[in-house]
């Protein structure tokens, strides 16, 4: 059976792209590569996000693997307008796919494009693949092969966080929270 670890980044000093891991999620990345280091994984892809990228960045130096960056792993941008009541409308954005605020994404467009990264890992030929994102945009996905996975499930997320999907044939058959 493929493996595809569905990672959340590790505790970050900020939103913004450029973003560092704290000295926190420095430690957080170290102890994500030895969780992961005997797992087999053969392919990493992440945001391009710097959070993302010094999240794995542990693991693929002790692999000797690329990290491959995919912009469609960024994270949802909700509005780009300041809104003192954005985790009301974070919450609304679960049960409305459809729903968009300005200069944002819609709950079901981010889906939809972090759901095409996936399609097109489940195609390649290794077995053990790595995905580092973000937490909205990774709570989305898991929304899509689980329709219960909610505002309460993305609340509990913790940074990191690791889901494992298992693909048979070319479909996600099984998931899990690796992660606790």
């Amino acid at each position: 059976m493929k493996r595809i670890y569905l990672i959340r980044h590790c505790k970050a000093s900020g939103q913004e792209a450029s973003a560092e891991l704290t000295q926190e999620g420095v430690t957080q990345a170290g102890q994500l590569a030895d969780f992961l280091e005997d797992k087999f994984i053969d392919w990493i892809v992440c945001s391009p996000y710097q959070r993302a990228i010094s999240t794995i960045q542990p693991l693929a130096q002790r692999l000797g693997l690329p990290i491959h960056r995919d912009n469609r792993l960024r994270e949802r941008i909700l509005s780009s307008e300041g809104m003192p009541d954005w985790m009301d409308k974070l919450r609304k954005s679960f049960d409305d796919l459809d729903m968009k605020l300005p200069g944002g994404e819609s709950s079901w467009e981010a889906m939809t494009r972090g759901i095409s990264v996936m399609e097109d890992l489940v195609q390649r030929p290794e077995m053990n693949l790595v995905v580092v994102t973000h937490g909205n945009l990774m709570s989305l996905i898991l929304k899509h092969y689980d329709s219960s996975f909610g505002y309460e499930a993305w609340s509990r997320l913790t940074n990191p966080d690791v889901y494992e999907l298992g693909v048979t044939g070319d479909k996600v058959m099984d998931v899990k929270r690796l992660w606790e």
